[in-house]
């Protein structure tokens, strides 16, 4: 693991992450959710909603452990970090592991409503979810990070250390 991506105790007193660690993680998500619509429209809707609660509880392991600890984050850091040249700058972990527990609430609803009946909602739940991945995939524009930010900004929720 790199130095900024290794996960320590002191968690949030450290300068902050790499932040193609988040985009490498939503790129492999948004495939995986590219397949939750396809299985879903398809007619596979058991499968579907099987890996749709599979990706929420990666999410919900992102939210609760954090960014770095998420499996994405450590297979990130450990086999692919060190192939490449140092980033730029770092970014403060927060916002990409407030935007894990975002996918959590969107991929959940999403199973919930599929278990209660409601026709298409693992479909609707991985489109949304993916349309968000597929952004900081490819853009590095992270939706929950900018609902973080705005959240900080109306004083709804406390910004992190780095944001003050």
């Amino acid at each position: 693991m790199s130095s900024s991506e290794a996960p320590h105790p002191a968690e949030n007193q450290r300068p902050g992450i790499d932040p193609r660690g988040p985009r490498f993680g939503a790129g492999i998500t948004a495939v995986l959710l590219l397949v939750v619509v396809f299985l879903g429209t398809a007619g596979a809707t058991a499968a579907a909603t099987i890996l749709l609660a599979a990706l929420a509880l990666l999410f919900l392991w992102g939210a609760a452990a954090g960014i770095t600890r998420h499996p994405w984050g450590i297979v990130y850091a450990r086999l692919v970090r060190p192939r490449l040249a140092p980033p730029a700058e770092l970014e403060d972990r927060t916002p990409p592991t407030f935007a894990q527990g975002v996918g959590f609430v969107i991929t959940a609803f999403g199973v919930v409503l599929q278990l209660l009946g409601v026709p298409y909602a693992t479909v609707v739940g991985g489109a949304l979810a993916f349309v968000a991945a597929f952004l900081n995939s490819v853009f590095g524009y992270c939706l929950g990070c900018q609902m973080y930010l705005l959240l900080v900004r109306a004083h709804i929720v406390r910004g992190s250390r780095a944001q003050a």
